[in-house]
């Protein structure tokens, strides 16, 4: 451990009183951990119920389909976390821990009503990839290896003391939904072993280096275009960073593609050639070439590139474009 490095000054906790903050799916695995482990939070919070999906009916967010199944009555749902309302509702729970998993940018008003303090658990080895998009950035550049991180909640988004480090492995064709698939199961048994420390007094929480930061805004559908001037392998994690959201696309005339796995192919031609568009769908790069495995017509369904080909006409010299 570094000099730098410091024990977070907590009390002996046996069962802490414990707020856990989180709405997407990437949260639900560590509630569940922490129920299962007898750290069941006394409230939940958790973004408001909306109209989801084509028929927009009224759905609840994941965490709070989980709460309502681990029987988790309390639970808070804000239309804006900065409202003041908000913040009070939190410290009258006089909560030890609160613990953040995909969620909303929380004001110190609401993270400092903890006792113990307030934890975020982050998709990435912070200092790097702090932002909203840690997963797609991480795989859009070509990572071999990515983590999670806990970090005590500052008023500087990511940048707070951490407090738990784990990686994991990013393999070479894997999209970014197979990684956050794969973290958020490794988050959940961070984020418990987390609570353990601060409750039972042996957090040591290790200030980031903030010299060694690096940016993961937020990704938008313009940033999915496909550059077919850049090499293969650059064409290949864009792809596979994209996927499933928002998606790579292209277009082949005045018709928009989405592209969610490719590998790497043999081929050369002028970048966004198709160089086989009969049973395999193969495009040249500024450097070699991809095969594209996965692929949606604007406005139809995600198809195996195979069935794709059956219903839509490509040809080797067609060109692919932005």
């Amino acid at each position: 451990m570094e000099q730098s490095e410091r024990m977070h000054e907590t009390s002996r906790e046996a069962e802490p009183r414990i707020v856990y903050m989180g709405t997407a799916a990437f949260a639900v695995p560590a509630l569940e951990h922490l129920c299962e482990a007898g750290y069941r939070p006394i409230a939940v919070v958790t973004g408001p119920d909306k109209p989801r999906g084509r028929g927009q009916q009224i759905s609840v967010t994941p965490v709070k389909a989980a709460a309502l199944r681990l029987g988790i009555d309390t639970l808070l749902q804000p239309e804006r976390v900065s409202d003041p309302a908000f913040a009070e509702a939190v410290q009258a729970l006089h909560p030890d821990i609160i613990v953040v998993v995909a969620f909303r940018i929380l004001p110190p008003a609401v993270y400092t009503a903890a006792r113990l303090g307030a934890f975020n658990l982050h998709g990435s080895l912070l200092p790097r990839y702090r932002g909203a998009a840690p997963i797609h950035r991480a795989v859009m550049a070509g990572d071999h290896e990515t983590g999670v991180t806990t970090f005590f909640l500052e008023e500087k988004v990511d940048t707070g003391g951490m407090i738990l480090q784990r990686t994991m492995a990013i393999g070479p064709d894997e999209t970014t939904g197979e990684i956050h698939d794969r973290m958020m199961q490794l988050g959940a048994e961070v984020v418990l072993e987390t609570v353990r420390r601060i409750a039972n007094g042996t957090a040591i929480v290790v200030p980031q280096r903030n010299e060694e930061a690096t940016a993961a805004p937020k990704v938008f559908t313009e940033d999915g275009v496909i550059d077919w001037s850049r090499p293969a392998r650059q064409v290949h994690n864009h792809i596979r960073g994209l996927s499933p959201h928002p998606g790579a696309w292209t277009k082949h005339g005045d018709t928009l593609l989405k592209a969610y796995r490719s590998r790497i192919a043999a081929g050369d031609g002028s970048p966004g050639t198709v160089l086989e568009g009969g049973r395999r769908l193969v495009v040249a790069c500024g450097e070699g070439a991809v095969e594209l495995l996965d692929v949606q017509q604007e406005g139809k369904r995600r198809l195996p590139v195979q069935i794709f080909l059956n219903g839509y006409a490509l040809a080797p010299g067609d060109v692919f474009h932005a």
